[in-house]
């Protein structure tokens, strides 16, 4: 009786769904850069799925490692990745994928620059994720073109960029050859769009659903949309509390995170120190304080880079049994102006 592995049932599900289609001349090459403080998802969430793309029964791609010099390196969190090839004898590549992490140091060495400017000029796509745009930025490619990055580095990338036009609001970019995702996981989705891009929808939705991921390329969900972007200030008040996460949930329209924090300070002392937060945020007015029984709420008002009206409640409410507070801030389109 034959032995069903996991390998096995994917590639006959694969198979079988794409047996209609026309055959790759051959393996597409894709190069992965690493290097030292890479992010894990950032690579290997592409690798993985560009790893799953079929044509015909066929691997779809043949995918590897390139690092600036041999030998072992360490990601973000400690894996311990030995690269494939280096600068010096990567085979050219049809596809480039360029990840983030920690790029900064990677960003003044000129020989990775010079690389990525070199493949990028004779490859098919090439895909950034996270805050590898920033190496794009960098080596000239992104001028003139739309792009996006992390949630937290938008405006960043637009200071580095000047003469690209940074988006929040999209999970990838496609301008052509370039195509930019957002942070982290949002590379899955835009190596998914480059195998539409190169074999069609078909096989793109094949790969997804050999991977369980519920693929939805029009949602428009984008994590530097998000509503909360409006009280980041917030999350830096609360850094200096021991405390636990209740709830952190939103969509663009609404945004509401509550914590449980421990302090022998007072309610309007705890209240105090968020709203000192807020208010240095630019645009956000006061608009009321309030007192209801033993909680305390401060109201406040902002327009955004586009007009638009949004209102900001901070409240302060006791534990039962416990020294310590309740706060929950909640943001959200304004009613009327």
């Amino acid at each position: 009786m034959k032995r069903w592995t996991l390998g096995v049932v994917l590639a006959a599900i694969a198979s079988a769904a794409t047996a209609i289609g026309p055959a790759p001349a051959r393996e597409r090459h894709v190069a992965v850069l690493i290097f030292p403080g890479v992010q894990i998802i950032d690579y290997t969430g592409p690798w993985e799925v560009l790893g799953h793309a079929t044509v015909d029964g066929q691997r779809a791609f043949h995918i590897y490692s390139v690092a600036a010099k041999a030998g072992p390196l360490t990601t973000s969190m400690g894996m311990t990745v030995v690269p494939t090839y280096t600068f010096a004898d990567a085979p050219k590549p049809d596809v480039l994928v360029v990840p983030g992490g920690g790029v900064d140091p990677q960003l003044e060495n000129a020989a990775s620059i010079d690389w990525i400017r070199t493949t990028a000029k004779n490859a098919e796509i090439v895909l950034s994720v996270c805050n590898g745009a920033f190496f794009l930025a960098r080596a000239g490619l992104l001028d003139g073109l739309e792009a996006t990055t992390f949630a937290g580095l938008i405006e960043d990338l637009q200071a580095a960029a000047p003469k690209t036009k940074v988006v929040r609001d999209k999970r990838f970019v496609d301008n052509g050859k370039i195509v930019t995702a957002a942070g982290l996981s949002s590379g899955i989705d835009g190596a998914l769009h480059v195998i539409e891009k190169l074999y069609g929808k078909g096989a793109a939705q094949v790969a997804a659903v050999s991977l369980e991921y519920d693929w939805r390329p029009d949602s428009g969900w984008a994590r530097a949309s998000l509503a909360d972007r409006h009280v980041a200030a917030a999350y830096g008040a609360v850094r200096e509390y021991s405390r636990t996460v209740v709830r952190h949930e939103g969509t663009r329209e609404r945004w509401e995170t509550c914590w449980d924090i421990r302090t022998t300070a007072r309610a309007a002392d705890v209240l105090g120190n968020f709203d000192a937060a807020l208010s240095s945020g630019s645009g956000w007015t006061r608009e009321k304080a309030a007192k209801a029984g033993s909680s305390s709420e401060s109201h406040w008002r902002f327009r955004d880079e586009a007009g638009a009206a949004w209102a900001e409640t901070t409240r302060v409410e006791p534990m039962k049994g416990q020294k310590g507070f309740r706060v929950t801030v909640t943001v959200a389109r304004a009613t009327s102006a």
